[in-house]
């Protein structure tokens, strides 16, 4: 197979955008833009990718990595200039390059493969990636002869009234022979009214001398969607929403609501998995087979067990086990691990802590800094009491420990194995094995002294 080459045109700082952010920084579904089109042309069996960078290099180079090499565009004078960028580490290479555009992130690895095949099956110079557009306003066309070879493209201001009725429109990706790209890139001159120097005109250059240009059109319109402003990016999110809650389904998860469920690229979903509307998961998540989540539930960087229902919350870089209840209204927060069986009720917030097999903490409580063995029940209102204003402090409360109502576990402190804490105790010492702990002010009651308030 001939040696493949990408130039991934990632310069623009995007205007239109009306952000600090640079424009191919901007995430779809949780995902820059240009990483998207990074992560799906490497599909291609590609040798080498540049990336020309421009507009918040550091911050482009920092966020791809080792994915590509990079070339400064200093000034971003035109598509044509940005390869130009190029040059010095493709020049004279054998094979095949694709120019694609950083902020066309729907283009999927089965198009770009597509395209690749169609440009080496043709022996062609270079490739067009046409689209047919339902509405062709303001794109170039693709205009072909009478045996459906191209013939040229004409920008949307100069196409006459029948050239306007074409609706295969260019959509700025291309392959090239690499070699004839450099040599045609060469004669590219910056004699028009924004001097700048436009990779199309690469197009008319071959066919002036007689060098064969293909074109394939792509299988769906709205993967060639380019983002220019936050409309475009809204755009993109529902397509790129869709495409993955629809994978997802086709995989056996049950999504009732996909217009309401927002899932990013990088998820793990298992089959029988139920998700209700509402509901965001995101980051390296995982979540196995028939488990609940949702709905209203936002899954960040987490592991989900087996059959575990989560309910209106949400969980964070965390590892819940099987058959785990979560919620209504639970906040597990980072570097929580809650074991099998275990239930976290509501308005429970988790920090940084292990839960046990078979472990309760129903409701209204925060633990935080904790390691909980199982079979233990904290009862309504507890809390390890982990901070003194300059350190956090472990609380461990051994297997099969009863934590009585509005208790405080002021850390650090060991509640034993088989221990009762009595309701409403704020604990500072620790709790011996199978012991009943009380630390509280034994109650007084001063006869008809209510009455005399009330008079008073």
């Amino acid at each position: 197979m001939a040696k493949r080459y990408a130039i991934v045109l990632a310069a623009g700082q995007g205007t239109r955008m009306k952000s600090k952010l640079y424009k191919v920084l901007h995430p779809v579904l949780g995902r820059p833009m240009v990483q998207h089109v990074i992560d799906e042309v490497k599909g291609s069996q590609l040798d080498e990718i540049v990336t020309v960078v421009g507009h918040g290099a550091e911050q482009v180079k920092e966020r791809i990595g080792k994915k590509s090499k990079f070339v400064l565009q200093e000034k971003q004078l035109g598509t044509g200039h940005a390869c130009m960028q190029a040059e010095d580490l493709l020049r004279g290479k054998e094979g095949t390059t694709i120019v694609v555009c950083g902020d066309t992130p729907l283009i999927t690895k089965e198009t770009y493969q597509a395209l690749f095949e169609y440009h080496e099956k043709e022996q062609a110079k270079a490739t067009i990636l046409t689209a047919k557009a339902p509405n062709p306003f303001s794109y170039g066309r693709v205009v072909r002869d009478e045996q459906g070879e191209v013939k040229r493209i004409v920008e949307h201001k100069d196409a006459s009234d029948e050239e306007l009725l074409i609706d295969e429109i260019n959509t700025g990706t291309y392959c090239f022979d690499n070699q004839a790209l450099f040599e045609a890139l060469k004669k590219v001159t910056n004699e028009n009214t924004q001097g700048e120097y436009y990779l199309p005109d690469v197009i008319e250059i071959l066919q002036g001398s007689s060098e064969k240009v293909a074109a394939f059109i792509a299988p769906d319109f709205d993967e060639t969607l380019g983002i220019n402003d936050r409309v475009a990016l809204s755009t993109a999110e529902k397509v790129m929403k869709r495409r993955i809650n629809e994978r997802h389904m086709r995989n056996g998860v049950s999504i009732i609501d996909p217009d309401h469920t927002y899932i990013e690229p990088d998820v793990v979903i298992e089959q029988d998995v139920t998700v209700y509307p509402g509901t965001i998961i995101s980051g390296q998540s995982v979540i196995k087979e028939n488990a609940q989540i949702g709905p209203h539930s936002e899954i960040k960087n987490c592991y989900i067990g087996k059959e575990t229902v989560i309910k209106q919350s949400v969980a964070r870089d965390s590892k819940i086990g099987n058959r785990v209840a979560v919620g209504p209204y639970a906040h597990i927060r980072p570097e929580a691990a809650i074991s099998d069986d275990a239930k976290i009720g509501n308005f429970v917030e988790l920090k940084k802590s292990q839960i046990g097999e078979k472990s309760k903490v129903p409701h209204l409580s925060y633990i935080g800094d904790a390691d909980i063995g199982s079979n233990v029940n904290v009862g309504c209102g507890t809390i390890t009491v982990n901070y003194d204003g300059k350190d956090k402090y472990l609380t461990t409360i051994e297997d099969d420990a009863f934590i009585g109502c509005n208790s405080n576990l002021v850390a650090p402190v060991t509640i034993g194995k088989g221990s009762f804490v009595a309701a409403g105790s704020t604990i500072t010492k620790d709790v011996p094995k199978d012991s009943l702990s009380i630390a509280r002010e034994r109650q007084t009651n001063k006869d008809g002294y209510a009455k005399r308030l009330r008079k008073n």
